[in-house]
C-alpha cells in the first residue's frame, strides 16, 4: 500500500512539483515563466515532453520510504500520547514530519538538481549529472555531508509544523469525508508553510552553474525581499495548490483505509475462534409432555 501512496505522490512532478520549483528560483530581472501555465507551455515546447518527468529518479526512491516512517512514528507517536486530542494528533504529526525530514531533505535536493539542468534546452549541452544518484554521490563528494544536507533546516521549518497540520483532521470513516479532509489537509499545510519552502528551493538551486548567490538563511530571505518584495513568497503557490488537494486526498484516504483493513483482519480471528456460549439450562433433559 505504502508503495501506492509512494507512485501516487511521484505525479507531483506532473502535477506541480517541477512547475514550482522553476517559479520559485527563476531570477526575477529576467523571468522565463509568467505563470504555472506558461511554464508549463514552455517546458513541453522548448525540452520536450520528457523535460517533465526531470528529477523523477529521486521522488520514486525515497517516497516509498518517506510514507512508512511518516505513518509509521505518527501511529506510534498517538499510541505513545495515549489521549486522541487535537493537540496530540498535531504533536505526532510534527514528529514524524521532523524525522522523515533526513530522507526528504536529501531528496529534495536531488530533485531540483535534477530539474534545474538544462533549463530551457531539449538536449543539455552540459549535462552536469546523469541521473538523481549520481548528483547526490557528485554533490557529497564536493561538499560532504553538509552538501548533501543542503536546507534541513528549512525542510525542518517547513515539514514539522506542515505535518503537524496534515494529520489534525479526525479519521472519519467516509471514503468522501476521508477524502476532503485529506485534501484540505494538504492544502492547510502547504498554505502554513509555503514561505519557507521558497528559501528551502532557492537553498537548494543556489550553486548550479558553479555560483552561489546566498550566504545562508538570513542572507536568502534579505535578498529575495529586497529584490521581490513580499511577493516572492507566493511564487510557485498555485501549482503548489493544484496538486495538493488530489494528491493529499487520494494518499490521507488510502492510508487510513488501508489501516482499518489490517486492524479488522487481527479482530476478525479473535472474535471468531471464540466458541459460542451455551446456557447450562439447555444442557439439561427437558421432561416430556405427560411424564411424571
Amino acid at each position: 500500500m505504502m508503495n501506492v501512496s509512494g507512485c501516487t505522490q511521484c505525479f507531483h512532478v506532473i502535477l506541480g512539483f517541477y512547475f514550482q520549483v522553476r517559479l520559485q528560483v527563476q531570477n526575477v530581472d529576467r523571468p522565463l515563466y509568467r505563470g504555472t501555465y506558461h511554464c508549463f507551455q514552455s517546458i513541453i515546447r522548448q525540452e520536450s515532453a520528457l523535460g517533465l518527468y526531470k528529477g523523477l529518479g529521486s521522488p520514486l526512491m525515497g517516497l516509498t520510504f518517506i510514507n512508512a516512517i511518516v505513518f509509521g512514528v505518527q501511529g506510534n507517536a498517538m499510541r505513545k500520547l495515549g489521549q486522541d486530542t487535537p493537540l496530540n494528533q498535531f504533536l505526532a504529526g510534527a514528529s514524524a514530519g521532523t524525522i522523515q525530514c533526513v530522507i526528504c531533505c536529501p531528496m529534495e535536493l536531488a530533485k531540483t538538481r535534477m530539474q534545474m539542468q538544462g533549463t530551457g534546452e531539449k538536449k543539455s549541452k552540459r549535462k552536469l549529472y546523469k541521473n538523481s544518484l549520481d548528483c547526490l554521490v557528485r554533490i557529497y563528494r564536493k561538499e560532504g555531508l553538509r552538501g548533501i544536507n543542503r536546507g534541513m533546516v528549512t525542510t525542518l521549518l517547513r515539514e514539522t509544523p506542515g505535518f503537524g497540520v496534515y494529520f489534525l483532521p479526525e479519521d472519519s470513516y467516509m471514503i468522501p469525508k476521508l477524502l476532503f479532509a485529506g485534501g484540505m489537509s494538504g492544502i492547510a499545510s502547504w498554505l502554513s508553510t509555503y514561505p519557507v519552502d521558497v528559501i528551502k528551493s532557492r537553498l537548494q538551486a543556489d550553486g548550479v552553474g558553479g555560483v552561489n548567490r546566498y550566504n545562508g538563511i538570513l542572507d536568502c530571505v534579505r535578498q529575495s525581499v529586497q529584490k521581490e518584495g513580499l511577493r516572492v513568497f507566493t511564487r510557485g503557490l498555485t501549482s503548489t495548490l493544484l496538486r495538493a488537494f488530489p494528491v493529499n486526498a487520494t494518499t490521507f484516504a488510502t492510508v487510513t483505509l488501508f489501516l482499518m483493513y489490517m486492524r479488522e483482519e487481527r479482530e476478525c480471528p479473535i472474535k471468531d475462534s471464540e466458541p459460542p456460549t451455551v446456557p447450562l439450562q439447555s444442557l439439561q433433559p427437558q421432561s416430556q409432555p405427560g411424564s411424571m
